[in-house]
């Protein structure tokens, strides 16, 4: 039983290990964004956002599907899976990985610097 409860504890050790990479890397990325864009993300991203966070996510990833309309564009569509990735665990994996993917190609955008305006 104990061998099951320490193999158990060391899954989620690594599951919050990758957690904590994930936000280091998110909040890096954040701190690059114009600033009010940057306060917005913030606010979106913090728990008591979840209200507005999720339904935002849905309809930015819907609009996005429609993104051959002439109003919405394909780039609400990243946008609202990445709101939603917060929420919903297989979305949070699928952005684990592609924080994986930007910190070896385009490892400058996740300098420590924020963007000057």
């Amino acid at each position: 039983m104990k061998l099951l409860s320490k193999q158990g504890s060391a899954a989620i050790d690594i599951d919050a290990n990758a957690m904590n990479a994930d936000e280091c890397r998110l909040k890096r990325l954040i701190d690059r964004l114009p600033n009010g864009l940057r306060s917005t993300i913030r606010f979106l991203r913090q728990p008591s956002g979840r209200w507005l966070r999720i339904p935002m996510g849905v309809l930015l990833t819907f609009g996005g599907l429609l993104g051959f309309l002439p109003v919405l564009g394909f780039w609400m569509l990243p946008i609202g899976l990445a709101l939603l990735a917060d929420d919903v665990p297989p979305l949070r994996s699928l952005r684990s990985r592609i924080l994986d993917w930007v910190e070896r190609r385009h490892p400058d955008w996740l300098g420590h610097g924020s963007r000057q305006q």
